[in-house]
């Protein structure tokens, strides 16, 4: 697997949303496509693909609640635009009282709150009612947090959801298929692990970089916007 990863890595998330731009290529020059990233690591993948596709770009913030004795497992989501989701066989099986599930939210909805601040600066989100959306991430392991998102982004009533993502499971990409109407994985390695394996650079994308690609995307001039 280490041979392959070396092999086929991408230089960073830029070089790695170039790929995945080539590959959903049939989408570009549409007028109701919109790319959305899942922050942080998604939205310079997004980026490349917004551009490449000339489609507007926007963040969708997702946080995933998590049981407070289990926080990897999902007890359901909330998302950008005050959508919550939730897992009811978890919330069932698990007997979560509704005094938890509304501490659990609460906390994700100020760090949700938070990143919308930082991310947005004021701005408003981008329309996506009746839009084919592009809903981009930097690589799908076990692919919690897009499931997550695929189900918060339903009920905003987008006329389809295409999955986009770099390097992913075969088997997570298989099974997204269910919930998505198109899922494009660029690369499915035979061997999986982690996602950051498949990348030469996989350091942290930070709040300020987001902002600063978002703000370039939506025609206010940075350097980034101008950087290969």
């Amino acid at each position: 697997m280490l041979q392959e990863a070396m092999r086929f890595r991408f230089a960073d998330r830029r070089h790695a949303g170039k790929v995945l731009a080539a590959q959903l290529r049939a989408y570009a020059g549409r007028d109701d496509i919109v790319v959305l990233g899942l922050p942080r690591g998604g939205i310079p993948v997004a980026y490349e693909v917004a551009k490449a596709l000339g489609a507007k770009l926007d963040v969708f913030v997702v946080r995933k609640l998590g049981l407070p004795q289990q926080p990897e497992l999902a007890m359901g989501a909330i998302a950008s635009g005050g959508i919550r989701v939730l897992n009811e066989d978890v919330v069932r099986w698990y007997r979560v009282p509704q005094d938890v599930i509304e501490a659990v939210a609460q906390g994700e909805e100020r760090e949700l709150a938070r990143r919308e601040r930082a991310y947005r600066n004021g701005r408003p989100a981008v329309p996506i009612e009746g839009k084919v959306v592009v809903l981009v991430d930097d690589g799908l392991a076990t692919g919690s947090t897009m499931r997550a998102a695929i189900a918060a982004l339903r009920r905003l009533k987008p006329s389809r959801v295409i999955v986009g993502v770099p390097v992913g499971a075969r088997e997570t990409c298989e099974e997204l298929g269910v919930m998505a109407d198109d899922v494009v994985c660029a690369r499915m390695p035979a061997a999986f692990s982690a996602v950051g394996l498949w990348y030469a650079d996989f350091s942290q994308t930070t709040d300020e970089e987001v902002t600063a690609l978002l703000q370039d995307a939506r025609g206010v001039g940075t350097a980034l916007g101008s950087r290969s």
